[in-house]
């Protein structure tokens, strides 16, 4: 090992040497060949750094006075990021990566292969980098307790083999859809864990007189605030939500040769400066929106999901949101459906669209305010959600024929309305009304019981029982 050390130092050296080379004096074709030459150099480190790291972590943890307690770390992640002055993000993925991509010694003393033998040997070879191996491994490990050896092997290989020529983002994508292939029944468990995931938190104002924000996205937000900024950010697109400080700065005015004067803008935002006013903007039109009538909400942004006929009728498989590389369950495409409607798109055998059907909005906005005047806001006994807040559900699922109108229709808040989609409620019309099923633990008698809270009738039964 000494003489490896001194091979790297060695390189070390010369790449020293090699950065304060000026790369402005290269010609064109030498830039687009040093840039290649320098990844596939880079390669090989990261590739002998993950396997340093799995070592130093094997040392550490497989014995009582390990590696790492000599340093005085409890860990071998630990250590690595004491040497190397990485994060701890950066020594853990080093280490969960090594780990899976070497030879490990059984109880007896023979040598095991790694646990993912392809991507051990193309990371090896300098073929794939580290960003491909571990999506590929984290993806194959979710998937592994519910696939066969055989199509783990097939699904490893052919995403090796991918991510020799493809990029880090697209062999994500690759690396999914094999996932929800060799498990079918994961997306709807992992939808749920997402949802217990999601998060928004908002800060102090600090001295500046910024106040901090910060969170994590389920994949459809996420859709829904990525086609806002995409759409405000695409070029050719007129400024948006610029105020009016911004647009005398971005001004200028030009005299056409008829005399005629022409008022221009170019936006003088940042593109962090212009996504905040987007999200600004589109909380500000929210919150308006909410405020006009009673049961009425605008959409601000299109979502495109891709789904399956079959998969969205059956329940299984899963959608992919626009944009959003983690795809949904179609539980929860079939929820999003049952609020916002659907278009259909015939596809050919090759993937050509053969026909595009209209796109079919469920509950109109003066249906909504019908069942704003019914319903009371939503439904689910116990919330106290308003009419505004809440989305129409199809109490005879579109998938089974049933209609969109207002007999076959409730008031749903986001929260019950996923909560309906996956859990044992049932709700039924019964002479023109909602009534829910609670779960057996909750109602052992099974009765069938109106819901909603509409005033209307709330002041006609106070009516007859007092006359």
């Amino acid at each position: 090992m000494n003489e490896s050390t001194e091979v790297i130092r060695q390189i070390g050296d010369q790449l020293a040497a090699l950065a304060t080379v000026p790369a402005a004096a290269a010609t064109d074709d030498d830039l687009v060949a040093f840039a290649v030459e320098l990844e596939r150099a880079g390669r090989f480190v990261d590739a002998l750094r993950t396997r340093a790291a799995a070592e130093l972590d094997e040392r550490s943890s497989s014995r009582l006075d390990g590696l790492s307690d000599r340093y005085g770390f409890r860990t071998g992640a630990q250590l690595l990021e004491f040497l190397t002055r990485v994060s701890p993000a950066e020594a853990a993925r080093r280490v969960r990566l090594g780990r899976a991509t070497i030879s490990t010694a059984s109880l007896v003393g023979d040598e095991l292969p790694p646990k993912h033998p392809r991507v051990a040997a193309a990371l090896q070879r300098g073929e794939i980098g580290v960003d491909s191996a571990n999506i590929i491994i984290r993806c194959l490990d979710q998937a592994s307790p519910h696939a066969s050896v055989e199509d783990l092997e097939v699904a490893e290989a052919e995403l090796v083999d991918a991510a020799a020529h493809d990029g880090a983002d697209l062999i994500a994508v690759q690396a999914r859809a094999w996932r929800e292939a060799l498990d079918a029944d994961g997306a709807e468990p992992r939808d749920e864990r997402i949802q217990r995931l999601r998060s928004f938190r908002i800060g102090r104002e600090n001295e500046n007189g910024l106040t901090p924000f910060s969170g994590a996205a389920d994949p459809y937000f996420a859709g829904l605030l990525r086609t806002a900024l995409n759409n405000a950010n695409r070029p050719g697109v007129e400024p948006r939500f610029l105020s009016e400080t911004d647009r005398q700065t971005g001004l200028s005015i030009v005299e056409s040769d008829e005399g005629e004067v022409i008022e221009g803008v170019t936006d003088p935002r940042t593109r962090d400066q212009r996504n905040y006013d987007v999200l600004q903007g589109v909380v500000t039109a929210g919150l308006r929106s909410t405020g006009t009538k009673t049961g009425e909400m605008r959409d601000l942004a299109q979502v495109t999901a891709v789904i399956t006929m079959d998969d969205l009728e059956s329940g299984s498989g899963v959608a992919w949101i626009d944009d959003v590389t983690e795809p949904v369950s179609a539980a929860t495409t079939a929820e999003v459906v049952c609020a916002k409607g659907l278009a259909k798109i015939i596809i050919g055998e090759n993937g050509e669209p053969l026909y595009l059907g209209k796109h079919k909005r469920y509950f109109t906005a003066a249906q909504m305010r019908a069942l704003a005047v019914r319903d009371g806001g939503c439904v689910w006994p116990g919330c106290g959600a308003p009419a505004a807040w809440a989305e129409g559900h199809h109490v005879r699922a579109y998938a089974d024929g049933g209609p969109t109108d207002i007999d076959n229709g409730v008031l749903l808040c986001r929260y019950h309305h996923h909560k309906l989609h996956r859990s044992g409620f049932q709700i039924r019309m019964i002479d023109a009304r909602p009534h829910m099923l609670l779960t057996p633990a909750m109602d052992p008698a099974q009765r069938w019981r109106p819901v909603g809270k509409s005033r209307i009738e709330a002041v006609q039964v106070r009516r007859e029982k007092a006359g």
